[in-house]
């Protein structure tokens, strides 16, 4: 999913990534290029529908504009990482 908004330079991907470890969900989280943050998770449907609730409420200090969701292939992810771009 991508994430738009006041999102980047807030601690939002490392909220997001804490988040994520707790709903137990592999994949990534990343600053675009474009200003968004990209979201890839796996995991039970119920945690990614926690996952993409919690994207559009978003993190303290964070304001979220739209929340662009996308299914993809199971790539098969070992944990949650923060990536650089």
């Amino acid at each position: 999913m991508k994430i738009s908004g006041l999102v980047q330079g807030m601690l939002f991907r490392k909220y997001l990534a804490d988040e994520a470890k707790k709903l137990a969900l592999k994949g990534h989280v990343r600053n675009l290029d474009s200003g968004e943050v990209e979201v890839v998770a796996e995991g039970e449907p119920t945690c990614i529908d926690s996952m993409i609730d919690i994207c559009k409420k978003g993190a303290p200090h964070s304001t979220i504009k739209n929340v662009d969701l996308q299914e993809m292939n199971h790539i098969g992810f070992d944990d949650f990482k923060i990536l650089d771009i």
